[in-house]
């Protein structure tokens, strides 16, 4: 059995400056929790629209969710615009397509200005299918995708090193690293007035015209707007949390000849989900990189689920079998009831607390998008035209309802099991599972993640297990 580690993007980082924790009290107009995409790229931005800003992550920057990523900044998001074209209407999926092609734009702008190095690259992406029976499925993504302004057409050659029967092919996506993007970021940040605590957990919020942030400690924090950037919301209002789902993910990397790397961005729903992209290396060599076998957390089986990535990976890609060292780690993401991101206010009754999750998959190009929309919505700039697309108090549509049913029934489940077991979730009381793997509990109802210690690895629970 292999264990997991830190992602090769936190290993091949360069040196970062350090941020102090957060010693005392603050004040800002704007705290945001959390430093991964969605934190820093609002930050940055409202720093740069004068506004006093302050970062607080319980970790470190860029060492999260998004430093744990693939690297693909992509607006094709697996079977994303005939779903949405037939739900919402051409607009709406057309918006989704500039919002997605805006953020390309703004991280390619963002390292060219700053002179970061997050050694970006111009691939084309594709979702594809084994499956003859699901060709007539990809014909029609690929029509709604250009429909929606995407350069997207049917293609069946890939440069995978196996046959697909069909797949979508988008030009002129991205690829890089996330992490060397983040740390840019944070250090612009830094140099035109705003401040970064890591370490720093925050455990409490009350909103008012006075937001106060209670902090790990005793420590406070004032401010007269909070963006909650923490993948699944420390604080979340009972109308959104029922919308929401957390799967993880696990990833496998290897080092191959450059002649064996496929030169563009892949995803199939199929085998549990295979996503593959390489990134470079240097002296003719590529890191090759496999995603896939999505499961919930605490669940279990995560042996077996990493056993069967790798010998997928090493199976159909060529190099993979040879290579000296693999890299192996997971990713976490929340998933939405309606496939669609949440960005803006929380809950219909507030007016100082913005959230930015539920990015199913994709929250590279759609953090980023997430960073200019919260921008707008904070400095009452012009907000872009697929607001209310995200909208979190958007209304739930009637054929989602029996999935949010079966979605909160397992939770109750869960919360009865940790009434009975006594291993229990700090954040809503969940029984937890534990990640042999990974050598964490894991809290199936919301992702929230201990050390076999009791400490916290990941929120939205903010205290450690009780013995």
């Amino acid at each position: 059995m292999h264990g997991t580690g830190n992602s090769y993007w936190i290993e091949s980082a360069p040196p970062r400056r350090a941020h102090p924790p957060l010693e005392g009290d603050l004040a800002a107009d704007v705290a945001i929790v959390g430093a991964g995409v969605v934190g820093l790229c609002t930050a940055r931005e409202l720093t740069r629209a004068g506004r006093d800003v302050v970062v607080l992550e319980a970790g470190r920057i860029a060492a999260g969710v998004t430093g744990h990523t693939t690297g693909k900044l992509t607006s094709l998001h697996g079977l994303r615009y005939a779903s949405l074209r037939d739900r919402h209407g051409a607009e709406a999926a057309a918006n989704y397509a500039e919002a997605q092609e805006d953020a390309l734009r703004r991280v390619a702008r963002f390292c060219a200005e700053l002179g970061v190095d997050a050694e970006i690259e111009r691939r084309p992406a594709y979702t594809y299918t084994l499956d003859e029976n699901r060709v007539e499925e990809i014909h029609a993504e690929a029509a709604a995708a250009s429909e929606a302004g995407l350069r997207a057409a049917a293609v069946t050659e890939t440069g995978l090193p196996y046959p697909v029967a069909a797949a979508v092919r988008v030009e002129d996506q991205l690829q890089f690293h996330p992490r060397r993007f983040l740390l840019g970021l944070a250090d612009d940040l830094i140099a035109h007035g705003g401040r970064v605590h890591e370490n720093t957990r925050v455990t409490g919020l009350h909103e008012g015209i006075d937001c106060r942030l209670s902090l790990e400690g005793g420590r406070t924090v004032h401010a007269r707007d909070v963006v909650i950037a923490t993948h699944f919301p420390l604080r979340c209002h009972s109308s959104l949390i029922v919308r929401l789902r957390v799967l993880r993910e696990l990833v496998v990397a290897a080092s191959v000849e450059e002649r064996h790397a496929p030169q563009g961005m892949y995803v199939t729903a199929e085998h549990g989900t295979r996503s593959v992209r390489t990134a470079p290396l240097g002296e003719g060599r590529r890191l090759l990189i496999v995603a896939g076998e999505a499961f919930e957390p605490g669940s279990g089986g995560v042996p077996d689920r990493l056993d069967r990535l790798e010998a997928w990976a090493r199976g159909q890609l060529p190099g993979f079998a040879g290579a000296p060292t693999v890299h192996r780690w997971a990713a976490q993401d929340v998933h939405t009831a309606d496939g669609l991101p949440c960005v803006g206010h929380e809950h219909p009754d507030t007016q100082h607390v913005y959230v930015a999750t539920g990015f199913g998959g994709w929250g590279l190009s759609t953090g980023v998008a997430a960073g200019r929309l919260l921008t707008a919505h904070l400095t009452g700039a012009p907000r872009p035209a697929w607001t209310e697309l995200v909208d979190p108090r958007r209304h739930l549509p009637v054929r989602e309802v029996p999935g949010v049913v079966r979605s909160q029934s397992t939770v109750a489940r869960h919360y009865l099991a940790g009434r009975r077991t006594g291993r229990r979730c700090t954040h809503m009381g969940c029984e937890l599972g534990f990640n042999e793997t990974e050598q964490s509990y894991e809290c199936p109802c919301h992702g929230s993640r201990f050390a076999p210690d009791g400490t916290v690895l990941q929120g939205p629970a903010t205290r450690p297990l009780e013995d």
